[in-house]
């Protein structure tokens, strides 16, 4: 009898632990219970960028390092820049996904009635100690509230080869035009060519020499309305710009087809700026295969001018949408992309500047971080030129022809503005 009851007692924990060992095999059967925070969750995301990318390398980085820590799988779909082309109608139906990636002025103007409010999510996350203030003030100020994070950041001024300075004693940048051109006439007397510039910026570039003769809201209204001749400040900005092409300062084959005249700062060595956003030292290091000792300072103030405060500053961000049914668990993966740990690596990966500014930036963004948290009232990009899209080809092309000197004077130059109205 004692010997049936123990065989009896045997086999019912063989049979237990066969059960049990196939709840917990990895080959099949239910998991059971786990402890991570959002085991069984999907997320679906659509990424402005493809996943050869830098960036899309390291979002899918740190997807399969948040799967691992708390159970939620991202699935991407790499959209690439033509997102801003699909995003309106893909949200006004609902399209399933649960968050996406734009530039912030767009989610915050085209998009604002489909995604959802971040403010408490952030608040309860401090995100504004490991954000930047300027782009989450400008969103909110937009939106009435946060309608997303901030991921990868950009800001725009006068990119250089600090080598160059340095071999033409030039210790201190220039801070105005005056003195921007003085060193510009001592980089070319010591044998180098001062800037560079392919067409594809000569808006960016004109804009922001208008931005600080007339003003960014003064030169939107132009661009929407015309009346180029009729604000002196236009033929004043233009007739530097003559000025500055006629000494010789421009690159050889300047304004060149993109990205040729910028990639000869790395190519040549010999030419020594860029006016452009930071992205173009990326750019320009891997196009060449060099590693240039870059420098930034602030686009230089003009004589009688507007604000010379303001700096061009941009960022691509993560929005959730508003009908998404883990809002949660994609603002935790977003926060868990655009800080700390994860965030310092994509910043290295794709050599960008830190969505966290508790992080480092890559060498070849020295100096980002702190124009970035010294800005208040950034200027969109083209400062305003950009407002009028319908004429905005045809205003590049006249802008291009200024710099390719086809106009004797800046009142010309204004008359060739107001003639494509």
């Amino acid at each position: 009898m004692k010997k049936k009851v123990i065989s009896v007692l045997l086999a019912t924990a063989m049979v237990t632990a066969l059960v049990a060992g196939c709840g917990s095999s990895s080959s099949g059967g239910s998991s059971g219970s786990s402890d991570k925070k959002y085991d069984g969750v999907e997320l679906t995301y659509w990424s402005m960028w493809t996943s050869a990318e830098p960036q899309g390398q390291a979002l899918q980085e740190a997807a399969d390092a948040f799967e691992e820590e708390t159970g939620a799988h991202v699935n991407f779909e790499w959209k690439g820049r033509d997102i801003k082309n699909i995003l309106s109608s893909a949200l006004e139906s609902e399209e399933a996904f649960d968050m996406f990636e734009d530039d912030y002025t767009r989610i915050t103007g085209n998009y604002v009635d489909y995604v959802a409010d971040l403010t408490e999510m952030a608040d309860a996350a401090g995100y504004a100690d490991k954000s930047y203030a300027v782009f989450n003030d400008v969103a909110t100020e937009a939106a009435g509230f946060l309608p997303c994070l901030t991921e990868q950041p950009s800001v725009g001024g006068i990119f250089y080869n600090a080598d160059i300075f340095e071999d033409c004693g030039i210790t201190e940048v220039p801070t105005t035009w005056d003195e921007f051109m003085e060193a510009c006439q001592i980089m070319k007397d010591k044998g180098y060519q001062p800037m560079a510039l392919d067409s594809t910026y000569a808006p960016f570039w004109f804009g922001y020499h208008l931005a600080r003769t007339i003003g960014e809201d003064a030169t939107a209204e132009l661009a929407l309305n015309g009346g180029w001749s009729q604000n002196p400040g236009v033929a004043q900005a233009a007739d530097d710009i003559i000025e500055f092409v006629n000494a010789g300062y421009l690159a050889e084959g300047a304004p060149d087809e993109y990205p040729a005249s910028q990639n000869k700062m790395g190519i040549d060595q010999d030419v020594a700026m860029v006016v452009c956003a930071n992205y173009v030292t990326a750019e320009v290091n891997q196009n060449s295969g060099t590693e240039l000792n870059w420098g930034l300072f602030a686009y230089p103030t003009v004589e009688n001018g507007a604000d010379s405060t303001s700096t061009f500053a941009g960022a691509n961000s993560i929005a959730i949408t508003k009908y998404s049914e883990n809002q949660q668990a994609a603002f935790d993966f977003a926060m868990y992309v655009v800080t700390g740990e994860q965030d310092q690596s994509k910043a290295e990966l794709a050599n960008q500047i830190p969505a966290d500014p508790n992080n480092t930036a890559p060498a070849a963004q020295a100096g980002t971080t702190e124009v970035l948290q010294a800005t208040s009232a950034p200027l969109t990009w083209n400062m305003g030129l950009n407002e009028n899209a319908d004429l905005m080809s045809v205003i590049q092309e006249t802008v291009v022809k200024l710099y390719e000197g086809s106009y004797a004077t800046g009142a010309d130059f204004a008359a060739a503005m107001d003639a494509l109205y």
